[in-house]
């Protein structure tokens, strides 16, 4: 008996051991490709990379052509892409997260009922239809009523695609309380809404600031909805209702244009350095309010 246990014991380590052997193997070889986009974007986008393309909006293909025939970095930056992203996702921040939240306490204190099943699964259904879908469709309720492209359709746009997430963290958020939390805040003599607002949304404040985080940078390097809301613009605008360019969608035109192209890199890694912050920020938050 001892000896069939000793090989059973060496048979399951041996397994756990190759297991864990095959694990690692292929999370390395799944981050292969992450290291490479990483080493690329950084070994091309670094040369751009100065105080100018912080201060100073995009150049026209004429000021970039006679800097590469000079051999000199190209002048300019992406000040009015920096701006424009800021401003359309703070609209959009102001649009999704209210309605998100609301919703989201609705399906955790209404689990069962019907209507709480139909938003679950339109929520669902709205995380995976293509963005410039959801494009298309701000395009035919708020650009045509207007007249022109502009910041507010823009960030309509990205604020539906970040409703699910935040719809949806809310949710599993709330339902992680205890039960007895919510009973301790009624039976104190507070009111439903008290309770929820006072009690139930500060508990799980973890929760919701880290989906809604996570919203931002889900949205924040989208292009397709953009180009048929937003349009793009050479100038720094703050006005909503004219065309505002963002980050996304000065990389497109760069892109399209052989003189601008060594600015796709270095806007490409501004962009990389954007959403890597808001993820780590938003972990580090997680980590540090998360539900007991």
């Amino acid at each position: 008996m001892r000896k069939g246990f000793t090989a059973t014991s060496k048979y399951r380590l041996a397994k756990s051991r190759a297991f864990l052997f095959g694990v690692c193997l292929l999370s390395g070889v799944t981050m292969v490709p992450l290291f490479l986009i990483l080493w690329e974007l950084i070994k091309k986008g670094y040369k751009q990379f100065n105080l100018s393309l912080f201060t100073e909006v995009a150049p026209t293909s004429m000021e970039a052509m006679l800097a590469r025939i000079s051999d000199s970095p190209i002048p300019g930056g992406i000040l009015n892409g920096i701006t424009g992203t800021l401003l359309i996702l703070l609209l959009a921040i102001v649009i999704a997260i209210p309605v998100g939240i609301m919703t989201g306490i609705y399906l955790a204190e209404n689990p069962k009922k019907k209507l709480a099943s139909l938003v679950r699964s339109l929520s669902d259904l709205l995380q995976g239809i293509p963005s410039i879908v959801i494009g298309v469709v701000v395009y035919i309720w708020i650009v045509i009523p207007m007249s022109g492209y502009s910041a507010l359709a823009g960030s309509v746009a990205l604020a539906i695609m970040m409703l699910p997430m935040i719809i949806r963290s809310t949710e599993e958020s709330l339902k992680m309380l205890p039960v007895s939390l919510k009973e301790a805040g009624l039976a104190l003599g507070g009111s439903y809404t008290t309770v929820i607002l006072r009690v139930l949304l500060p508990s799980a404040f973890s929760g919701l600031f880290t989906g809604s985080l996570l919203a931002v940078s889900r949205v924040m390097g989208e292009t397709a909805p953009l180009l048929v809301t937003a349009l793009g613009a050479s100038t720094i605008n703050w006005d909503v209702t004219n065309p505002t360019s963002a980050i996304s969608l000065l990389i497109w035109e760069f892109y399209n244009d052989p003189n601008l192209a060594d600015l796709v890199w270095s806007s490409s890694l501004l962009l990389l350095f954007f959403v890597l912050g808001i993820n780590i920020l938003a972990k580090s938050i997680a980590k540090k309010w998360k539900i007991q």
